[in-house]
């Protein structure tokens, strides 16, 4: 039906201009533009070299990377670079993409993606316009108001979440932007007020649990909010009170260097992206303690710790999400030092599958198993892998619940395996110097021992392997000490911290990966391990992170953009 009413959209020709002149309202990446100007095009894990390509020529080996193209979120990077060479490759490919799927064939005709790219090309119109001729210009304005024609017709099909979110304020943007299309917004603002109430949680939270996309709804509605109030329409206070909520949760997930924590497929953000979501917001609540989306904030001088301290997202919700259960990211001022790997979705499905797994995450993970699993499941007709068998049984027991500092957390995830549930102690200190750690498994019940010693029994009573795994950034620069009994730390600022541990399993150092999107593949990196073999009812494993030595006065430890090419 999406290919019936595109055809059918496409044989209007509704919208001429712009009601007022559009301001960008998204932030692309200079080093990303720079590598599309180049020739070098990587979406979803696909990399193809080719300067005197068409973006569209790689659109189509699979869906993932189709749909990555069509959003047309390339055009913020582009304009972000700003130069002529890169206007030109932006005109170029969006008249190209006229021409070849504007009579609505061929992939890109779904509701999220027609959204997100309304927004990009009324975002960067005059950016696209420039010195083109009437007839170009006719071709942009027709176009615009046929994906709109078919956006209103279909978004009512989009499945809730962030692609939901994305069409209704596509339609409204799109309709409150282009003259004559006014009568299209109504229906979708009423629409997206029953989503902000239906779909933002009282705690400002959203199913998948993932920050970014969090993040992602809020621009959408401070775009929206901003464009019905600049054109004099009643806004809905469904919409106020979930950027209400949303706001104090994104400041919750917010580490020390002003990057989001990355959990259940969300990356760090753009850098200013969330900055700028914020100040639009115009909320200035600070959260309140305890958990925000399931997440644990902890905060000591210039350090911030944030844990999934919750059961991660199951069925349709959990399309993107990871086996995460208590696992942990430490920043020191503006430098990152313990990390999960990221989302591996856009260096292709081995490394999405891969990044989704226990072992890819800083947390406790028993051998061969993760505390989530993943299971096939279907969305509209698409295959996707869910989380399956997650932890049941996740506990929270924050600091000065009890008059102590040390955060006491707990979950099931290996219990029907193994009889074993996972239980970490955490304490960072309040000039955020130190960080102490007891992770444990234990056996809580006669049941839980009998599983234990079944397993115990598959493994010829050689007990069951388990790994500790602390994920450093790509930045931190790792040596072992004190005859291997320690790991020195070394942050790019000259920052050093000292992992120690109790002697209780075998430390290592050990090859990992940081996933980040706008590279052209994998950062490589290094892990340290503690591993070791549960024998007992209850095995106990202490460590500790502590900085010796600060950033040197003299060193102003700002963050540096990724070197580029400066050749275009």
């Amino acid at each position: 039906m999406h290919r019936v009413h595109a055809r059918r959209a496409a044989r209007t020709a509704p919208a001429t201009a712009f009601v007022s002149a559009p301001e960008p309202r998204t932030i692309g990446s200079v080093a990303r533009g720079r590598q599309l100007i180049a020739g070098n095009f990587l979406f979803s894990g696909l990399l193809v070299e080719g300067p005197q390509m068409s973006i569209w020529d790689i659109a189509s080996p699979a869906d993932a990377v189709a749909a990555e193209v069509q959003g047309c979120a390339w055009l913020d990077d582009l304009a972000a670079v700003g130069t002529d060479r890169a206007r030109k490759k932006a005109q170029t490919w969006v008249f190209d993409w006229i021409a070849r799927y504007g009579k609505g064939t061929g992939p890109g005709w779904t509701p999220d993606l027609v959204g997100r790219r309304l927004i990009r090309w009324i975002n960067h119109g005059f950016f696209l316009l420039h010195k083109q001729d009437k007839d170009a210009s006719d071709q942009f304005f027709r176009s615009l108001g046929q994906q709109l024609v078919f956006l209103s017709r279909r978004w009512s099909v989009t499945p809730p979440g962030l692609s939901r979110f994305e069409a209704l304020a596509g339609t409204i943007y799109a309709g409150l932007s282009l003259e004559g299309m006014g009568p299209h917004v109504d229906r979708a603002v009423a629409a997206l007020a029953a989503d902000c109430a239906e779909q933002i949680d009282p705690d400002g939270a959203i199913a998948s649990r993932n920050p970014e996309e969090l993040l992602e709804i809020l621009s959408l509605l401070n775009w929206t909010l901003q464009a019905l109030s600049e054109t004099g329409r009643r806004v809905p206070p469904a919409m106020l009170e979930a950027v209400e909520r949303i706001a104090p949760t994104l400041r919750a997930l917010r580490h020390a260097d002003g990057g989001l924590a990355r959990f259940h497929g969300g990356g760090r953000g753009l850098d200013g992206r969330l900055d700028e979501a914020l100040a639009a917001s115009g909320i200035k609540t600070l959260p309140e303690p305890g958990l925000h989306m399931g997440y644990l904030r902890m905060t000591g001088g210039r350090s911030t710790v944030i844990v999934d301290a919750a059961p991660p997202p199951t069925g349709p919700a959990s399309a993107n999400a990871h086996a995460s259960t208590l696992a942990f990211e430490l920043t020191s001022g503006r430098r990152p030092l313990i990390v999960n790997c990221g989302s591996g979705a856009r260096f292709g499905d081995e490394w999405r599958r891969a990044s989704r797994a226990t072992p890819s995450h800083a947390t406790l993970g028993i051998e061969g198993v993760s505390s989530s699993h993943l299971a096939r499941g279907s969305k509209l007709g698409t295959v996707e892998e869910y989380l399956s068998d997650v932890p049941g049984d996740v506990r929270c027991k924050p600091a000065d619940a009890d008059g102590s500092r040390q955060h006491e957390l707990s979950h099931d995830g290996y219990r029907a395996s193994h009889g074993l549930t996972h239980a970490r102690l955490l304490d960072l200190s309040v000039d955020g110097r130190t960080l102490e750690g007891e992770d444990l498994l234990v056996a809580l019940n006669p049941e839980d021992e009998a599983l234990f010693d079944a397993a115990l029994d598959t493994t010829s009573l050689q007990g069951i392997a388990f790994s500790i795994r602390f994920h450093l950034d790509p930045d931190v620069q790792a040596s072992l000490d004190m005859g291997d009994r320690a790991v020195a730390l070394t942050l790019k600022s000259g920052e050093t911290w000292v992992f120690r541990h109790d002697g209780a399993a075998a430390l290592s150092l050990a090859p990992s990966v940081y996933l980040q999107n706008g590279r052209l593949k994998p950062r490589a990196t290094q892990q340290v391990v503690l591993s070791g073999r549960a024998m007992a009812y209850a095995t106990r494993i202490r460590w500790s992170l502590a900085k010796t030595q600060d950033t040197p006065d003299v060193v102003r430890d700002l963050v540096q953009a990724d070197p580029v090419d400066l050749t275009d």
